[in-house]
């Protein structure tokens, strides 16, 4: 079980508070999509992918991304039993849709660049160290059934 400090909380939730998930989800897996092309192929079924331009402007990128980042609250909510709240999904993810849990990493790092252009004052390196953390933890999570 991972500890969390009632500093570090306080830096997630006061971040988290602030989060639009709708528009912060689309850009993380937008970038994700952008950034490492790769991970394009477990999205298939979104249509035009071929340009940053069509990912952006993709409404079932944006639906997708707010939906991951929705999830993502769950974690937040649970901060002291994440393995958990995030069973099935990594169950889904490893024995269904076959992502390789190297992306979750990817996808969390993407979310620290996010969440650091929206929220740049409030983002301090005290801040970041309690969001790696998070990310971490949360990737850990999702990758568990792959183990």
């Amino acid at each position: 079980m991972v500890h969390w400090t009632a500093e570090e909380k306080q830096l997630i939730t006061g971040i988290w508070g602030k989060v639009n998930v709708a528009d912060c989800g689309a850009e993380a897996l937008a970038r994700l999509l952008i950034v490492y092309p790769w991970t394009q192929r477990f999205f298939s079924s979104f249509g035009n992918l071929s340009s940053p331009t069509a990912i952006t402007g993709n409404p079932m990128v944006r639906a997708h991304g707010k939906k991951v980042l929705t999830s993502f609250g769950e974690a937040i909510k649970n901060l002291d039993n994440i393995k958990t709240t995030y069973a099935k999904l990594s169950e889904l993810h490893c024995e269904k849709l076959h992502v390789d849990p190297e992306n979750f990493r990817l996808l969390g790092d993407i979310l620290i660049i996010v969440l650091a252009s929206h929220f740049a004052r409030d983002f301090t390196p005290a801040c970041q160290f309690a969001w790696q953390k998070l990310v971490g933890v949360v990737a850990h999570a999702l990758a568990r059934k792959y183990h």
